[in-house]
């Protein structure tokens, strides 16, 4: 494991096996104390992420940072910080190495993602010209039943986006995931489900099978807009 430590521009060199040292000004409200260890703030690491990040793995960073948790699972109810403290970071520290990725990054995030890989399925339909879709919001439907919450989703017309990790094999998740479909059917929308395999090669499968239902739901790229067929 390697330690990463920023001293105070002009402090002696520290010399520590498995140590890093960084010097970079750091101002009193980027510190915070984490079981009596002093360490940087969420939006200040962030900000020095982006030194060796790309704008991909910075906007997966920053969408975790942003998201409202679950207070009964994460015992917290505020996100770690928020898209203006993101930026503050970038308005303060003018031409700090990275603040060009952080900067497109920063326009990418969105609140609202749960996983890295529903963000960089995201960015990759984003990348591919296809509409923004809506984030973890409920379907809200008159008709009285279980109440579902697509990772992604298009309301307009009607799609719902899954997309199912590792834990959705274990046979508990694979009976809520059955009864999920079932009620999308029962509402009229289609269900586009990703897995892992999917996501290759920037995500391309993923991206044609949500194109394919877009498509067949009446959507049409605009023909003004350059974009990438997988």
């Amino acid at each position: 494991m390697t330690f990463h430590v920023i001293r105070p521009e002009g402090a002696a060199y520290l010399h520590r096996p498995h140590v890093v040292v960084h010097r970079a000004k750091l101002f009193a409200d980027e510190i915070a104390v984490l079981d009596g260890i002093r360490i940087t703030t969420p939006e200040r690491t962030w900000l020095d992420l982006a030194e060796t990040l790309t704008v991909d793995e910075l906007v997966v960073a920053g969408d975790h940072l942003v998201r409202i948790p679950y207070p009964d699972f994460e015992n917290r109810d505020t996100p770690l910080c928020a898209l203006s403290d993101l930026q503050r970071m970038i308005d303060r520290h003018k031409g700090k190495r990275g603040l060009r990725k952080a900067k497109a990054a920063l326009q990418l995030i969105r609140i609202g993602a749960d996983s890295p890989q529903e963000t960089l399925l995201r960015l990759a339909m984003n990348r591919a010209g296809l509409p923004e879709p809506e984030i973890n919001v409920p379907v809200e439907e008159g008709a009285p039943g279980r109440r579902v919450q697509p990772d992604l989703s298009y309301r307009q017309y009607r799609i719902a986006i899954e997309y199912e990790g590792e834990g959705h094999g274990e046979e508990s998740q694979i009976v809520r995931d059955i009864a999920r479909s079932e009620r999308y059917k029962e509402l009229g929308w289609v269900e586009v489900r990703i897995s892992k395999r999917h996501m290759y090669r920037d995500a391309k499968a993923a991206v044609s099978k949500v194109r394919t239902a877009l498509i067949q739901a009446g959507w049409r790229p605009d023909p003004a807009l350059k974009t990438t067929a997988p």
